[in-house]
């Protein structure tokens, strides 16, 4: 459109003289006399307009080239000739028959003949072509008006269109027509979401003046508010409207199902239903994501019972690729197997539903060999929607050793530039722990979408970068929109974070614990109607409970709306990480009952996994068997090798240590035993048993050589016992081995910042002053009754030695910290990446009550309340 400099719409072109146009008139009046007398001339016309007619485009296409040898062609050839071509997209044929319509003399003389070249041009893929005839008519009808502003329409020049459109107006004896409206209404709904409202009104505005009640216009209108996201006028224009036809309940059930109102979306197919309006492919293609998104199985299956009824529609490739879609949405893959392979004719888009529906449900092999028979068996060359789908699938996938090679595949197809397939590489990267290269190809992005951000936000939370994804959550609310396309998309030129946004940044809050931003984040989601997701709720919950602040999480989980299996885990495990196992047995009770009701709060093994740590934290060892020999019985849950680790923790932790053991032996011979044996390595350590540790890292350190924190534990298991030599020489296997312990850290949130804490580190700025406020403490501990535990100093020093790196331990410095910048009776909130020493434990009881504060720690098992010298633990952790 840019490389033409004249005016696009001549409205002071020359006008054409009276005499002119009665000598036009008189000879297109005599050669349609003529034709209607010579019998042969009509036969020919009336031939090509009944193949064109019939869809028969390459018969029309040699009777027209009979037709030239015999007689030649007049303008009542050309039009239908012309359709011809340009149902088959044959711009090399329309240009030939253009040079005959030159040839003998139409191509001033009848403005229906160069109507019919305006839309051939415009829907063959000329542009320029289409607007040269379109300026050379010397009269412009109706349909001129229509085939042009279609022709701009067809190549998304949009603001042209609308532009045509207003010197349509202006043209005298010519009225806009429904056609007219249908085109200049898809035009403002590919505009900016404010601007393209503003004139789409005034087009319905212009509608209702002319008193056009049209089918086809108030269908467009309809669709017209749909995409500009004001649905609800969209189903209020519906209403309003008798005449509808199929088209326009598609249009609303379509509408309803991509704004995510998926139940308003079902209700209107019932009432379509009911009313005795027949389903066609679009109405099934629209409504089953209503039943994926709500996991309403039965609800699809009935739909697919429907489409089988139906050849039409069971053979039609956007309902296969729906179906597909919805049984893989709803976990049933295999079926959603057997519909692909029952279709015939697979186009891409259902090559595509397949292997997503693969990788989505993490059949990642199959998913690849999909894709491998998409490129070898057939040829079909993959799209950005294809790899959008493999290359999560090639992040997991455990066979695939050369992972990276998928982005090299992606660059030779040349998509590395498609937005989605580059959300896609992001993802990929930081779930292979490449995070920097995430970061480089989000940089590099010219338009940023909100896809874009929460994938980079995911990314910093899933490699453990909780504090850059906070940081990117800053980035992202500043961020101004400069791309059209994603303007009209979301009708404003700032981001506005969705769900997604929340549910990936909770996790990031609760990680650090950092309460004040999780609260500013808790206020956004309820300010924009974003708190009754039950994706969000159920990450608000878990934000709240790691935060310290079990009784909020539980009031939210209170006030949602609907819960999730995910919903209740989360509160079950909250209650076990407090040590308030009986209010976690309570609910899970609750859950079971409420899963009678509702399958989607059925317990699953992650229920299960929840209750026992309960029961583990609470000393609850009757209880956590009880449940652990009934839960295949009275619930159908399995038992897994991560469920005799719980119990063989639950039997440990109470001291139990030889039980736990001999139920190690019982497990199934098939199971990953490593949990288990972690688990009682951990209770070796507390309960000093010395042997069984030996066996349970001996067995450990074979599978998993390179974890430091077996070599630790047994470390400290020597230490305790006072072997120092055996301690030392498992520090020296480790060091050979090149493993290295991961440091104590402890963080606090102070104001907009997270302030950490290592072992006996310095580079704190206020480091100095901590250290020497600790030791003054200390002092006044000591008097209260506080002894240091030195045995909790794993290193063969002196007392006074031991006694001096007690107090550089990270949780004390972070206490200290707290107290330092807070006022008087403020709650400290301190977390920790490792499990709290039973020093620093008997140091903040005392602490609790010298200074007079609540102090909440929470170490990597789970929460210690100090409060006036006691702990929430009761010394049982």
């Amino acid at each position: 459109m840019s490389s033409y400099t004249h005016p696009l719409y001549p409205l002071a072109a020359l006008p054409v003289s009276p005499q002119k146009q009665v000598v036009e008139r008189q000879t297109e009046s005599r050669t349609q006399s003529q034709s209607q007398t010579n019998n042969p001339q009509s036969s020919w016309i009336e031939s090509l307009r009944s193949q064109v007619r019939n869809n028969l485009f390459r018969d029309a296409v040699s009777t027209y080239t009979s037709m030239t040898m015999a007689i030649p062609p007049d303008n009542f050839a050309f039009p239908p000739i012309l359709k011809a071509a340009t149902s088959l997209r044959d711009l090399s044929l329309g240009r030939q028959i253009h040079a005959h319509v030159f040839k003998f003399g139409y191509a001033s003389s009848s403005v229906t003949v160069a109507n019919t070249l305006v839309n051939m041009y415009g829907k063959c893929g000329d542009i320029g072509d289409a607007h040269k005839v379109f300026d050379r008519i010397p009269q412009r009808d109706q349909v001129s008006w229509n085939s042009m502003i279609a022709a701009l329409c067809h190549f998304g020049e949009w603001a042209l269109a609308l532009e045509a459109f207003r010197a349509m107006l202006a043209e005298e004896n010519v009225d806009p027509s429904s056609f007219t409206l249908v085109s200049v209404s898809l035009a403002c709904s590919n505009l900016e979401r404010f601007y393209g409202l503003w004139l789409g009104k005034q087009v319905h505005g212009y509608s209702l003046r002319k008193d056009d009640r049209k089918t086809f216009t108030i269908n467009a209108l309809m669709a017209m508010y749909a995409k500009l996201g004001r649905v609800d006028d969209s189903v209020a224009l519906f209403e309003l409207f008798e005449n509808r036809d199929l088209v326009s309940w598609n249009t609303v059930i379509s509408s309803l199902s991509q704004n995510d109102m998926f139940v308003e979306a079902l209700a209107l197919l019932r009432r379509m239903v009911r009313e005795g309006v027949g389903l066609d492919g679009v109405t099934i293609a629209s409504v089953l994501p209503a039943c994926s998104h709500l996991e309403m199985l039965d609800l699809g299956k009935e739909i697919h019972a429907y489409a089988v009824r139906n050849d039409d529609l069971i053979e039609n490739s956007f309902v296969g690729s729906a179906l597909v879609d919805m049984y893989c949405n709803c976990r049933r893959v295999k079926t959603g197997r057997r519909v692909f392979d029952s279709i015939l004719e697979r186009k891409t888009a259902l090559w595509n539903a397949m292997i997503a529906g693969y990788a989505q449900n993490e059949f990642d092999e199959e998913a690849l060999n999909l894709f491998l028979e998409m490129l070898a068996v057939l040829g079909l060359s993959p799209n950005a929607t294809t790899m959008a789908s493999i290359v999560p699938a090639c992040a997991r996938c455990k066979a695939l050793c050369d992972k990276e090679s998928i982005h090299g595949y992606v660059v030779k197809m040349g998509l590395e530039g498609d937005r989605y397939v580059q959300n896609a590489l992001m993802d990929f990267y930081s779930r292979i722990g490449k995070i920097e290269i995430s970061r480089s190809i989000f940089k590099t992005m010219e338009e940023k979408d909100i896809v874009s951000w929460n994938t980079m936000i995911t990314g910093y939370v899933i490699c453990g970068f909780h504090n850059e994804a906070l940081c990117m959550l800053h980035e992202m609310t500043k961020e101004k929109i400069s791309d059209a396309e994603l303007k009209s998309e979301t009708g404003r030129n700032m981001l506005k974070l969705n769900s997604v946004t929340l549910m990936t940044i909770l996790p990031g809050c609760a990680a650090l614990s950092v309460l004040a931003k999780g609260r500013e984040i808790h206020a956004y989601a309820i300010r924009h109607l974003l708190a009754s997701d039950v994706a969000v709720g159920s990450a608000l919950v878990d934000m709240y409970a790691k935060c310290g602040c079990s009784d909020i999480a539980r009031a939210v989980f209170e006030e949602m709306p609907m819960r999730n299996v995910i919903t209740w885990n989360v509160l079950i495990m909250a209650y076990g990480m407090h040590g308030r196992g009986r209010e976690a047995l309570e609910l899970f009770e609750n859950m079971v009952k409420e899963g009678m009701r509702n399958k989607e709060a059925r317990p699953t093994e992650v229920t299960f996994i929840a209750v026992f740590a309960a029961c583990s934290h609470s000393k609850m060892v009757t209880e956590g068997l009880d449940l652990f020999h009934r839960m295949k019985k009275d619930y159908g849950v399995e038992p897994l090798a991560d469920h005799y680790a719980c119990i063989v923790d639950l039997l440990g932790r109470a001291g139990k240590v030889e039980e736990a053991y001999q139920l190690i032996n019982t497990m199934p011979l098939d199971f990953d035993k490593t949990g288990a044996w972690s688990s009682l390595l951990g209770t070796c350590r507390v309960h000093h048993s010395v042997e069984i540790g030996e066996i349970a890292a001996e067995n450990l350190l074979q599978v998993e050589p390179n974890v430091a924190s077996h070599y630790v534990l047994l470390s400290n298991i020597y230490s305790s016992a006072g072997l120092w030599d055996e301690a030392m020489d498992v520090r020296r296997r480790m060091k050979e081995m090149g493993v290295r312990k991961e440091p104590g850290c402890s963080w606090i949130e102070f104001g907009d910042e997270v302030h950490k804490f290592l072992a006996g580190d310095g580079s704190h700025p206020q480091s100095e002053k901590l250290h020497e406020f600790l030791e003054n403490l200390a002092m006044r501990m000591k008097k209260a009754g506080y002894v240091p535990d030195t045995s909790c100093v794993l290193h063969d020093v002196d007392e006074e030695a031991k006694e001096t790196l007690l107090c550089g331990h990270s949780e004390k410095l972070a206490i200290a910290f707290g107290i330092l910048n807070t006022p008087p009776g403020t709650t400290i909130r301190v977390a920790k990446n490792l499990r709290v020493c039973n020093d620093c434990h008997a140091a903040a009881k005392v602490i609790s009550k010298i200074m007079d504060r609540e102090i909440i720690l929470r170490d990597v098992r789970r929460f210690h309340h100090f409060k006036s010298g006691t702990c929430s633990c009761g010394d049982y952790w």
